[in-house]
């Protein structure tokens, strides 16, 4: 297939840092359960990519979830309970971002490779702009640095699926048309966002939250477990709508 990409528009937590996505799984675990509520990891993963507060809004209103919240507290989740879970979570986020920020192998020496063919570099985010303060310098200390970045708060709170992060990455980064421009995330959250925008739509397998390991336990997997885990997940994505899936964020360059 023919194009000409000028943009790459990445996602950040299982993207280009934290190997599986884990901060904001472990901050969803810990207000969850302060709330007495024990959510498991696939109930927690399955919304990510998502503006966190509507994150929380979903999986109050998964079934099991539900019900549980239904026995403990004798009544349907509301949206104030939404808003005082999201209170917490953001504190709860805050206090181990730095924990989380490591960039994930390869993304540096890939980021690289763009900027040698002219390609500009920028991000969306479910994070809002206070995490990103968080984030940001982190990994500019590490060699990524995007051209420009947005969340959720630059955009009225429409988050993914909306696409209109991805629209302020263009306008910011003067690009006409959106057939010029390559999204690459890790959830079904990012896919659909890529897809609703109308970009060429990639998905990433190693370290996503789609696929939700360390890096130590992807690696510790025998051969044929690890093949069958990519796989599914790759299922995953192109159900979704994603144009092309790859193994790590290097295969990217192969549809430019």
């Amino acid at each position: 297939m023919d194009r000409k990409i000028e943009a790459v528009i990445f996602d950040w937590a299982g993207t280009t840092v934290d190997y599986g996505c884990f901060a904001p799984v472990q901050a969803f675990l810990e207000v969850f359960r302060e709330a007495g509520i024990e959510p498991e990891i696939d109930e927690v993963r399955e919304p990510m990519g998502m503006l966190k507060r509507e994150h929380i809004h979903t999986m109050l209103h998964m079934p099991r979830i539900r019900n549980l919240w239904r026995e403990k507290y004798g009544r349907e989740p509301e949206r104030e309970d939404t808003d005082a879970l999201y209170a917490r979570f953001e504190p709860a986020l805050l206090k181990i971002l730095d924990r989380f920020s490591d960039l994930k192998p390869y993304v540096a020496e890939t980021v690289q490779a763009l900027r040698e063919r002219n390609i500009r570099v920028g991000s969306t985010t479910g994070y809002t702009d206070i995490m990103m303060d968080r984030v940001v310098p982190r990994a500019a200390e590490q060699g990524y640095a995007p051209d420009c970045w947005y969340s959720p708060d630059s955009v009225g709170g429409m988050g993914r699926p909306y696409p209109y992060m991805i629209f302020r990455n263009m306008e910011r980064l003067q690009i006409a048309s959106v057939a010029s421009v390559m999204k690459v995330g890790d959830t079904v959250s990012d896919i659909r966002e890529g897809k609703n925008a109308g970009v060429f739509t990639v998905g990433i397998l190693e370290g996503s939250s789609a696929l939700g390991l360390s890096e130590s336990e992807y690696r510790a997997l025998p051969e044929g477990k690890k093949q069958e885990l990519l796989k599914n997940t790759e299922d995953k994505f192109l159900r979704a709508g994603a144009d092309a899936v790859v193994k790590d964020i290097r295969g990217i360059l192969e549809y430019l």
